[in-house]
């Protein structure tokens, strides 16, 4: 038996929502099942949970990569069955935790392919297109990478890269797989000041991470996932508790609340006592 909260919000406007959603691989294994999830237009959604339990497979169910097998994907409360592939990436963008570019394309060409879902079959790039691209790269810092070979920048570049790249899709959600990934601590913490701005602009955002930290840094709404689907959801406030924590990932945890200069910020580490 899972136990969830949810927080009544008034006046939300859901933007995706899994009801009563399940999936499985060759229709064997059960991954999740009967996970009930509500993302409101201006979230920021942050699922934690160990390794193996589904995380980024329900990213890929959110975003239309993967069928959902049992139960329905809601995307601004259309089955999301009945979205073009056109259509879909035009209101929901995925950045993935890893990207390889076979091709030397500089880091504006790269950003410019958001612009793919507003074009047609022969089309190729405005310099409207181009523009825009530039002015995304602009505005997260990364305009003086533009002309650089992709492959040639680093990885935290790289990650602001992809970021642009889907912020140039212009969708009404972004969905992040794990996007401090492979990062040193300084590009994690330029990636999460991202992410900030961008939840305080309003934007719908929905991540996974292994890093409990980033709920209290970014989220507005917790999700902590276990082995078949939702343990619980709420508020950080409501779900980070030792106790929740302990029992998602199966070691005691510890909760530290550190405050320096009138802020505080909360951390948790493993007990082995």
């Amino acid at each position: 038996m899972t136990e969830t909260m949810q927080s009544p919000a008034t006046n939300a406007i859901p933007k995706i929502e899994v009801v009563g959603g399940s999936f499985s691989y060759n229709r064997k294994a059960t991954i999740w099942d009967g996970i009930n999830l509500q993302v409101n237009e201006g979230e920021c959604v942050c699922l934690l949970g160990a390794n193996g339990c589904g995380k980024t497979t329900l990213l890929h169910c959110m975003c239309g990569a993967h069928p959902i097998t049992g139960g329905q994907v809601l995307v601004n409360g259309r089955n999301i069955q009945e979205y073009s592939i056109t259509e879909l990436a035009q209101t929901v963008g995925i950045v993935y935790q890893d990207h390889t570019v076979s091709f030397p394309y500089t880091s504006l060409e790269v950003v410019r392919m958001g612009r793919a879902p507003y074009l047609g079959m022969f089309e190729t790039p405005s310099q409207e297109d181009t523009a825009l691209a530039y002015e995304v790269m602009k505005e997260l810092g990364i305009e003086d990478i533009a002309g650089t070979s992709y492959n040639k920048i680093s990885g935290g570049q790289r990650q602001l890269v992809l970021i642009a790249r889907t912020l140039c899709q212009q969708p009404q959600v972004i969905l992040f797989d794990e996007p401090t990934s492979h990062l040193d601590f300084k590009n994690q913490a330029i990636v999460m000041k991202t992410l900030q701005r961008l939840s305080e602009k309003g934007m719908t955002i929905v991540m996974t991470s292994h890093f409990p930290s980033h709920a209290w840094q970014v989220g507005t709404k917790v999700v902590l996932m276990g082995r078949k689907g939702v343990l619980y959801q709420g508020t950080p406030e409501e779900v980070m508790t030792e106790d929740n924590l302990s029992d998602m990932y199966g070691v005691r945890v510890r909760i530290v609340n550190k405050q320096t200069e009138g802020s505080k910020a909360f951390f948790c580490e493993p007990r082995f006592d």
